[in-house]
């Protein structure tokens, strides 16, 4: 496999650029390949054999594609599939999960919480890393219907705001002093979010961490792209107008069927 083979990122949707945006930064010479898996979006409200399914649908295409290292950016599918995904195929595989060791060996109140899908809640992963932790209070909370407002390029919007307010409000009367945002789509509700709760209050993803991730095993047992120039390619499955407008101009979006 040539080093100069693409990263490999996908997600149910648009949520995972958020993590793709950090890894870029990182390594601005590596060439990505993004998959968007809008038509199936959120992932959260689906069984644990269907995440499994569609993260090894998405990993083939992308193993298709030559990529040399595959991120799942996305909570869901990491916390419901990486382990199958890891005995089934070859390639290395960074996951994403819920920041919640920095919150809670940081946290002044002993209280923290977790703004995530039902999937990634509810997963057999998540609440093993929740029993390390068992003098630290974590307020759970489903954020239903927040992916399908984000995929619909519903960011700012009072819908979204109404949602996000009955969300948050009771983890600030918890006395919370850390925010885990436990979905890669949630970043992008970050400005809303800060005008909802109190500035005291920290919020954290785990985007730097998994861009980190990525570079230590690339150094370790690939290699990174030798060529100066790099190339940055997004494909949807539906209409690519929502993810352009969250990646920007001066990217390949394509849509594609997969």
């Amino acid at each position: 496999m040539s080093t100069n083979n693409p990263i490999g990122l996908f997600d149910s949707g648009i949520g995972g650029t958020s993590i793709w945006r950090e890894i870029h930064e990182l390594m601005p010479n590596e060439n990505t390949i993004y998959l968007a898996d809008s038509k199936n979006a959120p992932y959260g409200q689906k069984s644990k054999d269907e995440i499994i399914a569609l993260s090894e649908k998405n990993t083939e295409l992308l193993l298709e594609m030559n990529c040399k290292i595959i991120v799942v950016a996305c909570n869901t599918a990491t916390t419901n599939s990486i382990k199958e995904l890891r005995a089934k195929y070859k390639v290395p595989f960074i996951g994403i999960e819920p920041a919640i060791k920095p919150a809670a060996n940081n946290s002044k109140t002993q209280k923290i919480g977790i703004l995530a899908t039902k999937g990634t809640l509810n997963s057999a992963l998540f609440n093993d890393v929740v029993k390390t932790y068992s003098n630290t209070t974590i307020i759970e909370q489903i954020g239903s219907g927040l992916v399908e407002l984000i995929e619909n390029g519903e960011i700012n919007t009072p819908k979204m705001f109404q949602l996000l307010q009955g969300y948050l409000s009771p983890m600030v009367a918890a006395n919370i002093d850390y925010l885990v945002l436990g979905c890669s789509h949630y970043p992008y509700l970050i400005p809303q979010i800060k005008k909802i709760i109190p500035n005291s209050i920290k919020i954290i993803d785990s985007g730097e961490a998994v861009a980190r991730q990525t570079q230590k095993v690339l150094a370790e047992k690939i290699g990174f792209n030798l060529d100066r120039k790099s190339s940055q390619l997004f494909y949807t499955n539906i209409n690519p107008a929502v993810l352009t407008a969250i990646v920007g101009e001066g990217y390949s979006v394509c849509k594609k069927d997969f």
